[in-house]
């Protein structure tokens, strides 16, 4: 830089023309985007050179004039405009900021280099201001995706858990509660199976735009994913308490949402409500406390809120827990079969036997198969678990036939996800083949969950099945609402009538007309009658009273381990 030259114009105008150094140097202004500004300490000349015109309309001739700077920007960045402009004042070569010009919507980076002599004291130095609007704008725009859900406009996951660790260390220190509400819209894929993404996505829009009203600077609302929000709620009282939220919500639910096609659509939404520090320690662990109660809230029935307690944790806990070692043992098919005799009453001989999965964990433990059947209808470990059912149920059978020479009944229980599957019939009947088992000696137990999704394609299946020979029966019968509706079309040979009527046909008079009334109706049907759940005399005497067929229970033959299955065929075939 030359402190030397006499006068500067703004633009890079009136820059002496001595030699190709200064007509680069004059070239280098002109082509420039940014204002600069130059000054020399030592003869306190001021340049205004390139650009200058297009970022300020005022002239500035000497270090006085910075005063007008000053004005160009808006009130909140002076202070620090201010500071760069006399850098030096600090003893700094170099320093940088961004301001917002006043009334032309005009964000600068405005950067500042002093150069010192060999005392250390300022000789010259340059204030370059450069148009960063679009790069301001698209930070801005890069921040708002990063804390934002698009399609909504709510804070998405990542910050709301942000915000609401700053929430709980509030809390902390103040000794006040934080609230987490865990909000899923019930049934919402049939949303997007039945009408479309598009018409998923606005329901989405609207519900999270109206949960939005809720916003303050106490509760913060997000969108997790899909059709989850979480509302946070510091020191939740009165209108901003959960209960308020939640009534609000109810009212406003009980209106339609009106789509883009003008169709109208009805909500409802399960919730679950997990406090700090009660429920949890830490963020992730509220949060997850809240997810936890809400699927205890869907699991029971749906629109509804359901506010956290332990024992919900600890049932969800084990629940998982079991999930994680049942994966593992169907994977290794770490499982055994047990078989239930079944007597008939006229003759007390045997008729057959149900199989029955029994599992050890890895710890153990024996574990109930109302416990893990339910948990494999779900992740779809039925499929595998039922296949191998089938098939040592059938081997093991068949091993029985051929040492002993008999032909006797296997009573086989078949889950509804398993039924449907398209594979299912052939799959069956190639285990039969493969072990010499006619698909007369085999029952296949059905209960009506498997009817009551699709009753002709079911009744079409088992037709299927009565032509290849197999019996049929209807498992649990009196448990559901319509059995009486489906015998008529069935084609089943057995029902078995559940053990909840058993256990107080003798103590409870209703009970007992109902029995009769079913054995009674199935005889004149045609149908056998299984008695399930039989565990004394006073019931297996009055069943034979009624002439019910088959007694199933503890009281004749608990569930026997293959083994023993063995000591039982020596003595009674």
């Amino acid at each position: 830089m030359n402190g030397n030259t006499e006068q500067g114009v703004a633009g890079g105008e009136g820059i002496p023309k001595v030699g190709s150094e200064e007509q680069m140097f004059r070239m280098i202004c002109n082509t420039s985007s940014c204002a600069i500004l130059y000054y020399n300490f030592q003869s306190g000349v001021v340049r205004t050179l390139a650009n200058w015109n297009s970022f300020f309309d005022i002239e500035v001739k000497n270090e006085d004039d910075f005063e007008k700077i000053y004005d160009c920007v808006e009130k909140q960045y002076v202070f620090s405009l201010k500071e760069l402009l006399h850098t030096e004042c600090r003893g700094m070569t170099s320093d940088s900021m961004v301001a917002a010009l006043k009334g032309n919507n005009l964000w600068v980076e405005c950067e500042a280099v002093v150069e010192y002599d060999g005392e250390g004291r300022p000789v010259e130095k340059v204030i370059r201001f450069k148009d960063v609007t679009k790069f301001k704008y698209q930070d801005e725009e890069l921040a708002y995706l990063a804390y934002h859900d698009v399609l909504t406009g709510l804070y998405n996951r990542n910050y709301f858990v942000r915000h609401l660790g700053n929430f709980t260390q509030r809390a902390s220190e103040s000794k006040k509660k934080v609230a987490v509400m865990f909000l899923d819209i019930d049934d919402f894929r049939k949303i997007n199976d039945v009408l479309g993404i598009i018409v998923g996505d606005e329901v989405v829009q609207q519900f999270g735009q109206f949960l939005g009203t809720f916003r303050s600077g106490q509760t913060i609302v997000s969108r997790f994913n899909s059709d989850i929000y979480c509302i946070g709620i510091y020191d939740p009282q009165e209108e901003r308490s959960v209960e308020g939220i939640y009534r609000a919500i109810r009212e406003r639910l009980q209106k339609p949402f009106i789509i883009s096609s003008g169709q109208e659509l009805i909500i409802s939404v399960s919730v679950g409500v997990a406090e700090y520090p009660e429920a949890a320690k830490d963020v992730l662990e509220l949060v997850n406390c809240a997810e936890i109660v809400m699927f205890k809230a869907k699991s029971g029935g749906k629109n509804a809120i359901q506010y956290f307690k332990v024992p919900i944790l600890d049932d969800f806990l084990q629940n998982a827990s079991i999930e994680n070692k049942l994966k593992e043992a169907a994977f290794h098919e770490n499982f055994v079969m047990y078989f239930q005799p079944q007597y008939r009453i006229r003759d007390g001989k045997l008729r057959g036997a149900e199989a029955l999965i029994r599992w050890k964990d890895d710890d153990g433990n024996m574990i109930s198969p109302s416990v893990f059947i339910p948990i494999a209808e779900k992740n779809g470990a039925i499929v595998p678990i039922g296949d191998w059912v089938i098939e040592e149920s059938i081997r093991l059978y068949a091993g029985w036939k051929k040492k002993y020479n008999m032909s006797l009944i296997l009573s086989i229980n078949v889950s509804s996800i398993q039924y449907k599957r398209d594979d299912f019939v052939g799959k069956l009947t190639d285990t039969l083949e493969k072990y010499g088992v006619k698909p007369s000696e085999v029952e296949l137990e059905i209960t009506e969950s498997v009817l009551i999704e699709d009753f002709v394609e079911v009744t079409d299946k088992l037709l299927i099945l009565k032509g290849y020979g197999f019996k049929i029966s209807l498992d649990d019968f009196g448990t559901g609402y319509s059995s009486l509706s489906y015998l008529k079309g069935l084609p089943i040979d057995t029902l078995k009538i559940d053990k909840s009527f058993i256990d107080t046909v003798i103590s409870d008079y209703n009970t007992r007309i109902i029995t009769e009334s079913i054995i009674h109706m199935v005889k004149k049907l045609g149908y056998e009658t299984v008695a399930e759940g039989v565990e004394t005399k006073e019931q297996y005497d009055y069943l034979k009273s009624m002439e019910c067929d088959t007694i199933q229970g503890y009281f004749l033959s608990r569930p026997l381990p293959s083994d023993q299955v063995e000591e039982l065929l020596e003595r009674d075939v």
